[in-house]
């Protein structure tokens, strides 16, 4: 609070600084929450209520039915491809990419994602736009099967461009002490099976955008490799969710582990998973490269080699395999509505050498 005196009446006046003028509205605020409410209400599940509203979440393990349970988390967010949802004016998806993100990197490890929080942050909040990235993250977290139990909405003045955001999430789940996945299970020959990715995901975007600006190209132009529908719509499609997936494989028994296919790509994802002395062997001509995949590589003027390093080119999640449980694997997942393709398999390295992935017939790509 600061004083003025009116020389005109010769009295002092009293002027009240207000946080909402200094950009802050603490209205807007209360009101998203109230807006967002009956969604995060929709995703409560054993162990949580989903309620929001107090300072923190309780989360019951036992009542989620754990009895020696391990917790795993993650965080991580949605990274440029949030410039596509400023340019395009389309925010109802990229919540999905967010959840997608941190609990495919949970069920990697054998755990089953049980709680998720979002970090929402912007200059000035614009309650439309931010309920409907919630409508996205409460969509993705009924996917994955876990609850939105709470978040954290910044508006911070000056920090942000006027009609952008940022966006960051953080995932908790657990598995049983002995069946948490460590990356130490993989063994020469084992067999390594492919799940189609839904597109570009939510990594790489940083190349995609320019090519599509030194390309010169729309957004809201028709997709060169799909004159349905527009450019900026393709790219958007929200990155897939594993979870029921990889956990109806997991159940069959077999696998040894899962690879999430995220920043680095295929090449630096795999041996992650892979004890050393190990290589992942994948063969290029044993899936179809998508067309957005092979329109970045032509048009972009992008070798084969740093596409595999940059984007999951259409494999979003890898599963190594146990070779006398293929079958029952693969079937597990077919039951759970993906279809997965023998892609290569685990070969031996150099004794403790780090362990690679080579990829075969990446010539393919740029012939095909």
């Amino acid at each position: 609070m600061h004083s003025t005196y009116d020389s005109r009446s010769g009295e002092e006046s009293i002027t009240l600084r207000t946080y909402r003028a200094a950009g802050v509205d603490i209205d807007a605020g209360n009101a998203l929450v109230e807006r967002i409410k009956p969604l995060a209400a929709a995703t409560a599940r054993p162990g949580a209520n989903a309620a929001l509203g107090g300072f923190g979440a309780f989360f019951d393990l036992k009542a989620a039915g754990f009895k020696d349970p391990v917790l795993v988390s993650t965080t991580d967010g949605v990274g440029t491809k949030l410039r596509l949802a400023f340019a395009t004016g389309k925010h109802d998806t990229v919540g999905i990419d967010l959840v997608a993100m941190c609990v495919n990197d949970l069920v990697v490890q054998g755990a089953e994602p049980l709680l998720f929080l979002d970090y929402f942050a912007c200059g000035k909040l614009d309650v439309d736009v931010a309920a409907d990235v919630v409508k996205g993250i409460a969509e993705g977290c009924r996917i994955a099967g876990c609850a939105l139990v709470g978040g954290e909405t910044a508006e911070m003045p000056g920090m942000y461009t006027d009609g952008e955001y940022d966006l960051a999430g953080f995932a908790v789940g657990a598995v049983e002490r002995e069946r948490a996945l460590t990356g130490t299970a993989a063994q020469a020959g084992d067999v390594v099976l492919g799940l189609a990715s839904s597109g570009v995901h939510s990594n790489g975007f940083s190349l995609v955008r320019r090519v599509v600006s030194d390309l010169g190209l729309d957004y809201s132009a028709p997709a060169p490799f799909a004159n349905d529908r527009s450019l900026g719509e393709v790219l958007l499609t929200p990155t897939k969710i594993y979870v029921a997936a990889a956990r109806a494989a997991f159940a069959a028994g077999g696998v040894r582990a899962f690879a999430h296919i995220t920043g680095g790509g295929l090449v630096e994802n795999l041996p992650r998973v892979l004890p050393k002395g190990l290589v992942g062997e994948l063969d290029a001509g044993s899936w179809d490269l998508p067309p957005v995949f092979r329109w970045l590589m032509q048009s972009g003027e992008v070798a084969p080699e740093e596409m595999a390093r940059a984007f999951n080119c259409g494999l979003g999640m890898l599963a190594v395999v146990a070779p006398d449980r293929v079958d029952d694997v693969i079937a597990a997942f077919a039951q759970a509505g993906e279809t997965a393709h023998r892609v290569g398999r685990v070969g031996a390295g150099a004794g403790d050498a780090a362990p690679v992935v080579r990829i075969e017939g990446l010539d393919r790509w740029r012939d095909g």
